[in-house]
């Protein structure tokens, strides 16, 4: 790429995306006019539109379109999930880019995190970046060099329009995680809908027990019920308060504490950053299940056993008994594995190693419950006589089985991808993913611009003054939207966004350093430059992404 310095001038320095495109390079003097409707949206496709009448295109504003920001991915936080009837803390590789507005969203949702699974289940969301258009073409500028390994990198020129869709269908904004109730210690705790699910399913079924021992409820018993189903949860939430006070106590910044169908999630955005930090983070968890169960046990002593407290108390103690020893269990994405974890890493010395093992125990534990938690109940091991296990019984025992352990088998598998991504997450080198750019005034028609990248190679356009200093950079979706027919009489100043501090990055970030850098400014391109204050050139939010979605799709 370019770097241009205080003179104005383009110098040689690295070459574009790394991403080379197949076909030459589409020269600049291509007379093929983009669609007039400018909205924002990154072409894709290599067809150039025909248009029937140029005159028809409307002028670009003067003001340019407002800024379209590009969340870019989050990095490979930790992400452990804590359940009610637990799991450990296990970490979710962070979200590629999606296109949205300037305006950077709730945190809450945008971070990547570390969840404490309380719900036996690792929380693993998927990078999920925008799906691009067909028809249109994927780079408007060129890089006429060659990447870093050698490769020729074929580019699309700048100067060279597409077409970009019309009307693009509004983006909803991205879900909070269900009802807010409250932020203890600064962090939002949400209640997802799916909690509403297994609280009806709670009342139903410890409905059904009390008409055993305390018939003369009637249907009260489901008032009862429902306090239980309440009162369960909220001992879930005290042990997801744990892990976030770990994990603040630690320095690791938590982005929400979520309740849902099997539990609880903390979502933590950083890892541990040592075996022992690691160790405990995972175990205070179960620790104060433990302890509610000591509590309730107690509270029990002075109750009568046959009235609604004492069935209640002993409901609680019995119900936190089972979160602890459930998180306990050594496999990812429990409690249990991410200290089985711990142990391997101090081990070894390898936090990968530690992953792999306690992953696939968590597999192997998956199995055992998917045949054996059926077994124990048919052969009344768990209390009740094997008589009284048939029929709708046994089918909800089987049901129960494979739900836990397709949660831990998909929390297992999602804590060795996360993993992995960690791993190659140092490739996202800003020097090594940065376009070439070329510095021009900001009077200096857009024609004009474009030949003196295209002669350049240079693949961005960064606006300065008469100093040299970079004052906005002219986004690449505002390019396209202008007819080669008004292209002279359009200054860049007015197809540029002005930089912020934000915008500005070295060069010499890479990995979780430069995705937090991009995440704290979403944009669809930054600044790079030199430690001297040298320009380097732009980094697009799209090269970004692409590179991450390779960096996930890369084996270890």
């Amino acid at each position: 790429m370019d770097e241009s310095g205080g003179s104005g001038q383009p110098r040689s320095g690295t070459d574009g995306s790394a991403e080379p495109h197949a076909g030459p390079p589409t020269r600049a003097t291509d007379p093929t006019p983009p669609d007039p409707h400018d909205n924002g949206t990154r072409p894709t496709s290599d067809r150039p539109a025909e248009t029937t009448d140029a005159d028809a295109a409307p002028e670009p504003d003067a003001e340019g379109d407002p800024a379209q920001g590009t969340t870019p991915p989050t990095e490979a936080g930790d992400t452990s999930t804590s359940a009610p009837t637990g799991d450990a803390p296990a970490v979710r590789p962070a979200e590629p880019p999606a296109p949205e507005t300037a305006e950077p969203t709730d945190p809450a949702d945008a971070a990547p995190q570390t969840a404490h699974p309380h719900t036996a289940h690792d929380r693993f969301q998927p990078p999920a970046g925008p799906a691009k258009p067909e028809g249109t073409p994927e780079h408007v500028t060129p890089d006429h060099g060659t990447s870093e390994h050698g490769a020729p990198d074929h580019h699309r020129t700048l100067a060279h329009s597409g077409t970009t869709p019309k009307n693009p269908p509004p983006q909803s904004p991205q879900p909070r995680g269900g009802l807010l109730m409250g932020r203890p210690f600064g962090v939002p705790v949400y209640v997802a809908p799916s909690w509403f699910l297994v609280a009806a399913l709670i009342t139903w079924v410890f409905g059904g027990q009390l008409d055993r021992v305390l018939p003369e409820l009637g249907a009260a018993r489901y008032l009862v019920s429902l306090f239980f189903a309440v009162a369960f949860y909220a001992s879930v939430l005290v042990h997801e308060l744990a892990h976030t006070v770990a994990a603040l106590r630690f320095k690791l910044p938590v982005r929400r504490i979520q309740l849902q169908f099997f539990g609880g999630v903390s979502e933590i955005e950083k890892e541990a950053e040592t075996p022992g930090r690691e160790f405990v983070l995972a175990f205070v968890g179960p620790l104060l299940s433990l302890v509610l169960a000591g509590v309730f046990y107690l509270a029990m002593q002075p109750v009568e056993p046959g009235t609604v407290p004492g069935v209640l108390l002993a409901g609680l103690m019995i119900s936190n008994l089972i979160v602890a020893a459930f998180n306990l269990l050594p496999g990812l994405p429990l409690d249990g594995g991410r200290m089985l974890r711990a142990v391997v890493w101090k081990i070894t010395g390898k936090p990968m190693s530690g992953t792999i093992a306690a992953a696939w125990v968590g597999r192997a534990l998956a199995v055992c419950v998917l045949i054996g938690l059926p077994l124990l109940t048919q052969s009344g091991a768990l209390g009740s006589s094997a008589e009284d296990n048939v029929g709708m019984d046994t089918v909800m025992d089987a049901l129960l089985a494979a739900i836990l352990a397709a949660i831990i088998w998909t929390g297992a598998g999602n804590s060795l991808r996360m993993a992995r991504l960690r791993e190659h997450l140092p490739e996202l080198r800003a020097r090594t993913l940065t376009r070439r750019a070329v510095p021009v005034e900001t009077d200096t028609p857009l024609s004009e611009a474009l030949r003196r990248a295209n002669d350049a190679g240079a693949r961005a356009l960064v606006v300065v003054d008469a100093e040299g200093t970079p004052l906005s950079l002219v986004r690449e979706a505002a390019i396209v939207g202008v007819p080669e027919h008004r292209r002279p009489w359009v200054a860049v100043s007015g197809l540029a966004q002005d930089l912020t501090d934000g915008m500005r990055v070295s060069a010499e970030l890479a990995g979780e350093d430069l995705l937090d850098a991009l995440r704290a400014t979403p944009a669809t391109e930054y600044l790079v430059v030199e430690e001297t204050g040298e320009i380097y050139g732009v980094l697009s939010a799209a090269d970004v992404e692409r590179a991450f979605v390779k960096a996930m799709a890369r084996p270890s």
